[in-house]
Parts: C-alpha cells; structure tokens; sequence
C-alpha cells in the first residue's frame, strides 16, 4: 500500500483479532515511529511496547474508559516524550515531536494491514500520572499517548476524503 492511500483510508480501528502480530511488523512500526521529523533532530520520544495481557489492561485502567481497546490488542505502545533529549530552549517540542512519532506508526500499521486506535494521553494529567506510576517512569519521560495495535476484528469503512475548501488560502487569509 503506498502513503496516500495508508493516510486516506486509516481508520481507527478498536476491536482486533487474536492473531499476534509478528515481531519484525512490530518492528516496521517502531521504526517508522523513529523516522519522522522532530524539533533539531532531537529524536526526543521513547517508546514501551507492551504485549502481556495483564499490562495492557492495566494500561487500559491507567487511560480511562476511552482505552478499552487495549484490552482486546495483541500490543499496545506508550510514546513517551523524553525531555532529557528535548531542545533545551523550547522542551516543550516533545508534544509535537511525540504526534508525528504516533502517526507514523499508525500509517506504518495500516501499511502492514495492521490496525490501530490512537488513544490520548497529554495534557490529562490524571491520566499521564496513572502510566507513569504503572511503569515506574522517571520525572523526564512524560507519557503522550497510547497506541493500540492489532490485526482488525472489525472493517470500518474509511471517511471519504473531504476537501474543505474554506481551510485553504493561498498567498493571504
């Protein structure tokens, strides 16, 4: 599948089959993750990649309701925003950094045929406080979202591609 077609057709995907995902796929996906642009090349996202069923539920517990999906994902990942390795003149980069790191994964999954379902993080501090106690993290890795990722159980058909023409100007507002 080529990028306009992965981007045009994703869908968010919530239910998954039982059929684990490879771990050379899962790989694909991280490394897509890794390859997209960030703030002065900081690469300033790091991921946890979760696969046992116990763990992802109690990611689901730690992210509220809108999770659930995690409970039925053969892995989940939380991208985290690594402020160790943020641009010291504006850290906060690392939420912007953190979203292109989560949509590449989520094209690179479509790509595979994997599914996938972003489910927020950041700014719910009750939420971003929840992992980062479930995975003992230091004060410098600050959860961003979480990722469910499986094969798809369900076939949503995707939005037709929606051109707003009052989104767009040229050369002037």
């Amino acid at each position: 599948m080529d990028a306009i077609e992965a981007i045009l057709t994703r869908t968010s995907i919530r239910k998954f089959t039982d059929q684990p995902v490879p771990d050379e796929t899962i790989h694909t996906i991280l490394r897509a993750g890794m390859s997209g642009p960030s703030c002065v090349n900081a690469r300033d996202w790091s991921f946890i990649v979760v696969r046992d069923r116990g763990t992802l539920n109690k990611m689901a517990d730690a992210n509220g309701r809108p999770a659930e999906p995690l409970r039925g994902a053969d892995f989940g990942v939380l991208v985290c925003g690594d402020l160790e390795r943020a641009f010291p003149r504006a850290q906060e980069y690392w939420v912007v950094d953190g979203s292109i790191a989560a949509q590449n994964m989520i094209l690179a999954a479509k790509a595979l045929g994997v599914g996938s379902v972003w489910l927020g993080t950041w700014p719910q501090m009750n939420r971003v406080e929840a992992l980062r106690a479930l995975f003992n993290l230091p004060e410098t890795q600050v959860p961003h979202s979480v990722i469910a990722f499986g094969y798809p159980a369900e076939h949503p058909a995707p939005r037709a591609p929606e051109w707003e023409e009052d989104r767009v100007h040229f050369e002037k507002w």
